[in-house]
């Protein structure tokens, strides 16, 4: 490849699913072809969504069908390294809350514009999230972005507390938005992103 070696993690990700080989080549080229880290963060985002009502009721077909297409969309976006899987293709089986109707997604970036432009440009997943009060309740705090080393993939119960810490302090480096974001260690003051699915 490019006259380098690959290293042995790297050449055993050919058995890996295509999100986690992506994270492996992104992590890889940002030390390998420069000589050292080019990207030294990466952006990790967390949101959960409460169902009106069971995940199983048929109010709730529409966003389920769609889910598998809105997953692929984001693995062919650019700047996508990471999505967060239970036992199947996506979350849906992962209980991270006592209720069961609250559900979590969690994803890792390159940056704050590779993840507004598919969460606020992206025609399948803007499609979704405007008709998101069919079939999910109001919240006030529901996503939290945080920078993290590349390479780091965040857990469930650090997006908890990602979401937690928001909600108490409001937006700080710890836990912000897209409207008040705040910049990586490496990097310059981001733009806010004023964006709306509807």
């Amino acid at each position: 490849m490019f006259g380098c070696r690959i290293p042995g993690a790297l050449a055993e990700a050919v058995s890996v699913p295509f999100y986690r080989l992506k994270l492996l080549i992104v992590v890889f080229f940002s030390h390998s072809i420069t000589g050292g880290p080019s990207v030294q963060y990466h952006l990790a985002q967390v949101n959960i969504a409460k169902f009106l009502r069971p995940t199983s009721d048929p109010v709730n077909a529409d966003f389920i069908s769609n889910i598998e297409h809105v997953n692929r969309a984001a693995e062919e976006q650019p700047g996508f390294i990471w999505r967060l899987i239970g036992e199947g293709d996506d979350a849906m089986d992962i209980q991270a809350y006592e209720d069961p109707n609250v559900k979590i997604n969690m994803s890792v970036w390159t940056d704050i514009d590779a993840l507004a432009a598919f969460v606020y440009r992206e025609p399948a997943h803007r499609s979704i999230m405007r008709r998101r009060r069919e079939w999910f309740e109001r919240m006030d705090f529901f996503m939290a972005l945080w920078w993290i080393p590349a390479g780091y993939l965040p857990t469930i119960q650090e997006g908890k507390q990602r979401l937690d810490l928001l909600s108490r302090l409001g937006p700080t480096e710890e836990a912000f938005l897209f409207a008040q974001p705040f910049p990586s260690p490496s990097a310059a003051p981001p733009e806010p992103v004023l964006d709306r699915c509807a």
